[in-house]
């Protein structure tokens, strides 16, 4: 069963990569090297990405509300 949240990245992003090296599902990545991108259906909502980012961007949203 997926999880009922996924994590969320700020535009405040700084593209350090932290949260994709702790990610165990592969779901972020940086995109073109600017910002940092979650896949939503590849996040279990674990937190690790939350709190490893030095900038404090990522956030989590529920499923099924707006994107």
């Amino acid at each position: 069963m997926a999880s009922k949240r996924y994590a969320a990245v700020g535009r405040d992003c700084v593209a350090c990569g932290c949260c994709v090296k702790v990610c165990p599902k592969g779901a972020i990545s940086v995109w073109r090297g600017v910002i940092a991108r979650v896949d939503s259906e590849l996040c279990i909502g674990c937190g690790k990405c939350e709190r490893e980012c030095p900038a404090g961007v990522i956030t989590f949203v529920q499923r099924g509300s707006a994107e």
